[in-house]
């Protein structure tokens, strides 16, 4: 093998955000992650959402917004409901007639 094309493999210090570290081998010298085998919930038996992009409060929102839409087309549906025409309910013979 040729020594010069091949990065160092040293010792890389493993840093979640709970605070747990450990120590193993890499080519980079520092690795940070979120979510470690001490604080995932599936290790843990916790049950919590693990939001690092705000995906879950996004979801949420769009839900909102959701049934926010469907109160307002309701209400929409009744408002034109309630506002028949005339015309709502003749046959096309009677509307020319009136004419």
């Amino acid at each position: 093998m040729n020594a010069a094309i091949h990065p160092a493999y040293v010792e890389t210090k493993v840093v979640c955000a709970c605070g747990t570290s450990f120590t193993t081998r890499s080519t980079k010298e520092m690795i940070s992650t979120d979510v470690c085998s001490k604080c995932h919930p599936f290790f843990t038996g916790e049950h919590r959402f693990i939001d690092t992009k705000g995906r879950v409060e996004e979801f949420q929102k769009k839900q909102k917004y959701a049934e926010s839409m469907k109160d307002v087309l309701a209400k929409k549906k009744a408002k034109k409901a309630g506002k028949s025409s005339d015309a709502e309910g003749k046959s096309l013979r009677e509307l020319l007639s009136e004419a």
